[in-house]
């Protein structure tokens, strides 16, 4: 039998038992992973397309109420910047669309959530193709090259 000591007598408290909430990684919400990238992009540009909509509708009308304003709105995106803007534009229709027939692959096909991270590498790879063709020819035809 072990010897009883006073340190051996003195009981140890107990602590009362807690529910730990799950560790999230420090600075973020978000985990990084193919899905949620793809998830957060497509939102991002889904709302800029809206908000350029928008403009595009609410310029044309212009046209209605004072030809001589719409006139004067058309020669604003003329500038470059509005041609570096447009840049942006196709940017994000183009990753909006890809991105959202991948998201139609992922609903509907058999194997589609099993390779989403492939298919959206797919869409970033298609998409960095598309622009590689547009960028230099908008360029030349902004910046009269």
């Amino acid at each position: 039998m072990p010897e009883k000591s006073a340190s051996n007598l003195v009981a140890e408290p107990k602590s009362p038992s807690k529910i730990r909430s799950p560790r999230r990684p420090a600075g973020t919400l978000y985990r990084g992973n193919e899905g949620m990238w793809s998830w957060v992009l497509h939102r991002i540009t889904g709302v800029a397309i809206y908000f350029f909509l928008l403009v595009h509708i609410l310029d044309t009308a212009l046209v209605r109420v004072s030809p001589e304003a719409y006139n004067v709105v058309i020669e604003t995106y003329k500038t470059p910047l509005m041609g570096l803007g447009e840049i942006a534009l196709v940017a994000a229709i183009a990753f909006h669309a890809f991105n959202g027939l991948r998201i139609i692959l992922i609903d509907f096909w058999a194997f589609g959530a099993k390779h989403q991270r492939a298919m959206f590498w797919v869409v970033i790879g298609l998409w960095v193709v598309l622009l590689a063709g547009f960028i230099p020819r908008q360029l030349m035809h902004v910046f009269g090259g």
